[in-house]
């Protein structure tokens, strides 16, 4: 989940209709909030993921989309993973009714309290898009997502790059950089217009550094294009994923050491 760098003039609210969330579970909760990835990311990281399972004739493999919001991409990942089997998980409510309608298993879980609902080494493979940064214990999420792994399983974590290279250009400026928020009731500071509940952002070299000492041996590191650039950027936006720590997404493939 991500949000989008066009300048609005007046903040605005995370839902036009419903008063501001009391808590973190009421925002995503909220309908209105947006919860699928832009399609360019799930595409890049589906191929990551494919070469990395290879081919189900050597077995089915299980991948679990911890955080799969409205099921949008597990189901583009679905193509490229053919014979393997995605079960999609989330906490929310609303994006489990929307999942199930792209998705053949999708299950409530959480990161914290009583985990996921998945015994220990049971995954092969777990898709962790753009949840990383609305999380406020990421430490305990890497810990559940290197439970359910088996020895050497693989994850796919994917996450807005703070230095990106538009963002590296607004703090010179003096502007909050895109993907960052104060606030869950509206944008102050900075050029976007939804409300999506960031809480945590990583440069290149910290998600590295993070994950690795979470238990993970860092296989790869690729940037992938954002969504919401303005369509005149877009060829720079494309330009930028060949050197990761400038590219607007972090697409980070790790092993269960």
């Amino acid at each position: 989940m991500t949000t989008t760098p066009t300048t609005p003039t007046t903040p605005t609210p995370a839902s036009p209709t419903a008063p501001p969330p009391r808590d973190l579970r009421d925002f995503y909760e909220n309908p209105a909030v947006p919860v699928a990835s832009g399609t360019p990311r799930s595409i890049r990281q589906a191929r990551m993921l494919a070469r990395a399972l290879g081919p189900a004739a050597g077995g089915t493999r299980t991948v679990v989309d911890i955080g799969c919001g409205d099921g949008t991409a597990a189901a583009t990942a679905a193509p490229f993973l053919p014979g393997h089997r995605i079960v999609g998980v989330d906490w929310s409510q609303d994006a489990l009714r929307r999942a199930r309608t792209r998705v053949p298993y999708a299950v409530r879980g959480e990161l914290t309290g009583g985990g996921l609902p998945f015994a220990a080494g049971s995954a092969d493979a777990v898709l962790f898009s753009e949840v990383i940064e609305h999380l406020v214990d990421p430490d305990a999420a890497l810990d559940e997502i290197r439970r359910i792994l088996r020895p050497g399983g693989h994850l796919m974590l994917s996450t807005p790059n703070l230095a990106a290279w538009y963002n590296r250009a607004l703090l010179l400026a003096g502007v909050q950089p895109v993907f960052s928020e104060v606030s869950l009731r509206g944008i102050h500071g900075r050029p976007g217009k939804e409300v999506v509940g960031h809480l945590r952002l990583y440069t290149a070299r910290a998600l590295r550094e993070f994950v690795a000492a979470s238990g993970f041996e860092v296989v790869r590191l690729e940037g992938a294009p954002f969504h919401g650039v303005p369509r005149p950027l877009r060829p720079l936006d494309r330009l930028a994923c060949a050197r990761p720590r400038l590219a607007s997404i972090l697409l980070l493939h790790a092993r269960r050491t």
